[in-house]
């Protein structure tokens, strides 16, 4: 949904930078700038040389995935795109891909196909295939050809070596959903290293491995129309959050902002939403789920929240719409310390 674009806003995340309550010791920092975001690592650990060699894999392993599935820079994505348009032939993929396409054609479906990582023809059409955004409106009768070929990860054909696309209009673009799958990934190696606590933040979306000493981790969620955040959030072992905003990836025209979450049905940038966050409770897809759920939510708005609440299983959501309504799910208002005053919550239909 999302393209790997560089971040041109006031703010390089949906969700603030981390806020770390104080302990003992304190966390081992790291930062890059991979995956076309900001990248925090925090690590806590007795063994500072442990914790370094960890943050090192970490940022090591997001590099390799960043040049892997880049959107138009040579990658293993880009050779698909080229081969989609050439016809259905099966095209030989990484196992570790073919699975990202199953989980991302399943949740596709479930998201009503509001969450649509083939439509990177309509991205690229807006010009967030690129390092920096030029303020330039697409053709409208190039956006109506683009929706009329009706990209869908539903025409893959995916096999256990191979994945074919029965629609050579299919442009894939993982952005919206590949710095969730790899918060799991860093996370299930970070353990597997035998680190208890860490935070790992990919651009706003956030995990949490354990605690911080006594402390729970805490983050803070970023007014969508104000410097720093709305509300903070303690995570629990293994929870992830991410959010979804209008002031994430966009460029300004006319006195009018053009943001780079499409809506599948009309092909120009959703309307009517300036953020969406999601907590999502432990399990192994928890960071994709962060990553994903935010789309639709975003892309329909707080009418059809709740189906996708349901469809999904993730309770806790904070919505925010353009005229500065802010919603919240009942278990989401529990988790929440606002910043300020807590402003008029208005609950999910």
């Amino acid at each position: 949904m999302s393209s790997w674009a560089t971040t041109i806003s006031r703010c390089l995340a949906g969700l603030a930078l981390v806020l770390l309550a104080a302990c003992s010791k304190e966390p081992y920092k790291q930062e890059s700038f991979v995956l076309g975001t900001r990248v925090e690592i925090a690590i806590l650990d007795e063994d500072e040389v442990k914790a370094k060699q960890a943050a090192a894999a970490v940022l090591a392993d997001l590099d390799k995935l960043h040049r892997r599935f880049h959107a138009w820079q040579p990658s293993e994505i880009t050779q698909l795109n080229e081969a989609f348009a050439r016809g259905a032939q099966p095209q030989p993929a990484e196992a570790d891909l073919l699975q990202l396409l199953r989980d991302a054609r399943r949740f596709e479906a479930w998201s009503n196909g509001l969450f649509n990582p083939a439509m990177g023809g309509l991205i690229k059409a807006w010009g967030f295939h690129a390092d920096t955004f030029e303020s330039k409106l697409p053709d409208d009768a190039e956006i109506k050809r683009l929706l009329a070929t009706k990209p869908s990860l539903q025409s893959l054909a995916i096999g256990d070596q191979s994945v074919a696309s029965h629609n050579s209009a299919n442009q894939l673009d993982l952005g919206g959903i590949a710095k969730g799958w790899a918060l799991d990934r860093e996370v299930a190696m970070l353990r597997k290293m035998g680190i208890k606590s860490a935070l790992l933040n990919l651009g706003g979306n956030v995990i949490a491995i354990g605690k911080k000493g006594d402390d729970a981790w805490v983050v803070g969620i970023q007014h969508p129309s104000q410097n720093g955040p709305i509300a903070t959030v303690e995570l629990r072992d293994g929870e992830a959050i991410g959010t979804s905003g209008d002031y994430q990836r966009y460029f300004e025209l006319f006195g009018k902002r053009y943001h780079h979450l499409i809506d599948p049905r009309t092909g120009y940038p959703a309307q009517g939403m300036q953020a969406a966050t999601v907590l999502v409770q432990a399990g192994s897809q928890a960071g994709l789920l962060s990553d994903i759920v935010t789309k639709p939510l975003f892309i329909g708005g707080p009418a059809s929240a709740r189906d996708f609440i349901t469809q999904f299983q993730v309770a806790d959501v904070l919505m925010i719409d353009a005229k500065g309504k802010v919603y919240a799910s009942d278990s989401m208002l529990k988790r929440l310390k606002w910043a300020d005053e807590q402003p008029e919550v208005a609950k999910l239909p």
